[in-house]
């Protein structure tokens, strides 16, 4: 592990490192590019560190191919490669750092003629590495390779100090656990528990991005278990700590808080897109707030999905700033993840309104979510029986149409029909015919719309806006009539 094969780095890094040994320059991999080429592992960015200046760097490369826009003398240089890890290699003077009055950058950066006063700066040991392109020589001042076979994270020098400067290299400690599945190293641990608070001052959206890669990584169930216990989580989603010790019974082996967890992991050990993973780890994050205590079941959780809907899109939309689409996907998730997939019982009908709330797209995300959440439980099965039944028939329902763009009939021709002109009246005569076609799929023809069209023209305003919104008002009394029978079922209120 303390040998880098030259071969495995791209001509592209090769090249912009030679041009600054061509003219008098050093040039070395620095950080976590060095440490992922010790792991064995490709790396997504490629750093070069060197005791040029920002405009020395830029004066020996074409105009054209360099741009230099922050504070920290990175400079930017373009490559022929369209790969995006390669199509910019970043070039950055050895520098020492001044006080970080913010806990989130330095006062104040000073351009240095040593690499090791711009190892010292660095976060961990891990990422404290160099390589000389030039000469092959790993530059290992603070036994990161020993700590890389350890599978040991630690910082360099005073972890207080490191995390006094920037506070979010505590959470960058915890996505390494996930991310390399490493330890945290005693002092190092110690350090975070004490200075957790400190976290509180970072902005949210750095704190997204870190929890975002956290999610995204191998073992994001051990990485969010050491944050929870070292005091990190309440700054990052708090309400998942309200399932600490919130008991479910029944199927469940495990605290609201763990199951979450495992649903996550299984999501994780999938490698389930994000959208999946999110809504897995916030599933059942409103079941402290809905907890009742049963007749029949130890405890009730009645409308946990509409209130974990809710709770999701504060969190992603307002807490974490995450973007919509994003957001979007993981609340439809959250809200319908509870879906009721008896198929000995259910309807192709049922299935295809689920279909149609949830969308094409999500269907069989949902399907994997509910999947997540009954590893969560404890069960090891993935796929029981009436679980695979149940998937056939999502199927067979998506031959079906379940949105008005799937009619045999569309506005224009509505409009043609009924010779009106578009209003309100062409978008609540579709959806009246989509609730037919949604009942009996036999329907969707356009000699029986046409024929249908030609009816629901005759009706008022008023009718016919009240058979449009059908299908919502039905949702409502079905989710509403489902409520009131399971608690008189529970005798609860």
């Amino acid at each position: 592990m303390n040998k880098i094969d030259k071969n495995s780095i791209p001509q592209e890094v090769l090249q912009v490192a030679q041009t600054l040994t061509d003219n008098g320059f050093e040039a070395y991999l620095v950080g976590g590019c060095v440490r992922d080429l010790l792991l064995g592992k490709t790396p997504k960015d490629w750093d070069i560190t060197t005791d040029a200046k920002p405009e020395q760097i830029q004066s020996v490369f074409p105009e054209d191919k360099t741009f230099y826009e922050n504070d920290f003398g990175t400079v930017g240089v373009k490559t022929e490669n369209d790969d995006p890890s390669l199509a910019v290699v970043e070039v950055t003077p050895f520098r020492i750092e001044g006080k970080y009055s913010d806990k989130r950058r330095p006062d104040q950066v000073i351009f240095s003629d040593s690499l090791f006063d711009d190892l010292s700066r660095r976060d961990f040991t891990i990422n404290a590495l160099a390589y000389n392109l030039n000469t092959g020589e790993l530059i290992d001042e603070y036994e990161g390779v020993e700590d890389l076979q350890k599978g040991v994270i630690r910082t360099v020098g005073d972890p207080n100090d490191r995390f006094s400067e920037d506070a979010l290299r505590m959470l960058r400690a915890v996505r390494f656990v996930a991310t390399l599945n490493f330890a945290i190293e005693g002092e190092t641990l110690s350090a975070i528990a004490r200075n957790a608070d400190l976290l509180q001052e970072i902005s949210k959206e750095r704190i997204r991005d870190e929890f975002l890669r956290i999610i995204s990584s191998p073992h994001p169930l051990s990485s969010l278990a050491v944050a929870q216990k070292l005091g990190l989580l309440k700054f990052i989603v708090p309400e998942l700590e309200k399932g600490i010790g919130c008991m479910q019974g029944g199927a469940h082996k495990f605290d609201v808080f763990e199951h979450n967890l495992r649903a996550l992991q299984h999501a994780a050990d999938k490698n389930y897109p994000l959208h999946v993973r999110l809504a897995a780890l916030f599933h059942d994050i409103a079941k402290p707030h809905t907890r009742r205590k049963g007749i029949k079941k130890e405890y009730t959780f009645f409308g946990h999905e509409v209130v974990g809907a809710r709770l999701t899109e504060k969190i992603m939309k307002e807490d974490l700033k995450m973007p919509s689409e994003l957001t979007e996907k993981v609340v439809k998730l959250v809200r319908w993840h509870m879906f009721f997939a008896d198929p000995d019982k259910i309807t192709l009908s049922a299935v295809r309104r689920m279909i149609a709330r949830v969308g094409e797209d999500l269907i069989w995300d949902l399907l994997n979510l509910r999947i997540c959440d009954r590893i969560g439980t404890g069960r090891p099965k993935e796929q029981p029986f009436r679980f695979r039944k149940y998937k056939s028939m999502v199927e067979q329902a998506m031959r079906d149409p379940i949105s008005v763009s799937q009619l045999k009939i569309d506005g224009k021709q509505v409009m043609e029909i009924t010779k009106e002109k578009p209003s309100p009246r062409i978008g609540w005569i579709l959806h009246a015919l989509l609730e037919e076609v949604l009942d009996d799929p036999d329907k969707n023809t356009f000699d029986y719309l046409e024929k249908r069209t030609k009816e629901l023209a005759s009706l008022s305003d008023d009718k016919l806006a009240e058979l449009g919104r059908a299908g919502k008002k039905r949702l409502k009394q079905e989710e509403e009539n489902e409520i009131k029978a399971l608690r008189k079922k529970y005798h609860v209120s």
